[in-house]
């Protein structure tokens, strides 16, 4: 929050308390004008209430209605994010990806830093789904998720690209040590078993050098190329394209 938002925050808890307090103090002053006796029929005024107390009911219908534009501004912003998520896993979806990439890109040029990408592959996922259930697939996905946010760096991008493909960006990355970080996530996720299966889960990973004239979709290409190199070559290992 910058200083002039919290000054501005400030005036208005300053302001909001001068409110309550003059509202109280009228209250006192009008008891029976604030909660008058039920006479029947009898329409409702502002018969003895004072201009400063029918000023002040003003200013109190205008922040409720603004702290209901802040709700909704805040369910939006919410709604937002969501549609760029992974409803299942809470990874990026395809749609928040292209959008993290656009940004990251447009850094990398200014910077003229190195951007690496890695397709990762879960391995021998139908066989998994086919034996222990959908369900238990589900948990393999949000499982692998959680390990490899607990190991990425803020500035690292994780993305779902569809069933149990994922693609992590990794910003200023030379493509070597990009290698050997998703070689660390591997092993951080294998040695995390879960309780429910009784067998190691593995992936395999493509990982390549993204170079400015080149589009997103030529080096996905190229990544997936090399998950499936890794996968040809026995699988739970990482390959360079």
């Amino acid at each position: 929050m910058n200083h002039n938002n919290t000054s501005l925050f400030q005036s208005n808890r300053l302001a909001l308390r001068r409110l309550h307090r003059r509202f109280a103090q009228s209250v006192s002053a009008y008891p029976h004008a604030i909660f008058p006796s039920p006479a029947p029929a009898a329409p409702r005024t502002l018969v003895g209430l004072s201009s400063e107390l029918v000023r002040d009911a003003g200013m109190l219908q205008l922040l409720a209605a603004g702290m209901r534009i802040a709700e909704l501004e805040k369910a939006l912003k919410e709604a937002q994010q969501a549609a760029f998520a992974d409803p299942l896993t809470g990874a990026l979806n395809r749609r928040g990806f292209e959008r993290a990439y656009a940004r990251e890109m447009a850094r990398s040029r200014r910077s003229g830093g190195s951007l690496a990408l890695a397709m990762i592959d879960l391995d021998d996922f139908k066989a998994l789904n086919d034996r222990y259930g959908h369900l238990a697939g589900d948990q393999v996905l949000a499982h692998l998720v959680r390990v490899l946010q607990d190991s990425i760096r803020p500035s690292d991008v994780l993305c779902r690209f569809g069933g149990e493909e994922f693609v992590l960006m990794l910003p200023d990355t030379p493509v070597d040590s990009a290698c050997k970080a998703v070689r660390r996530f591997l092993s951080e996720f294998s040695s995390r078993r879960m309780p429910d299966l009784g067998q190691a889960v593995t992936f395999s990973a493509g990982v390549v050098s993204h170079d400015h004239p080149e589009s997103l979709e030529e080096a996905l290409r190229r990544a997936d190329a090399a998950a499936y190199a890794a996968k040809r070559a026995g699988k739970n290992r990482i390959v360079a394209g």
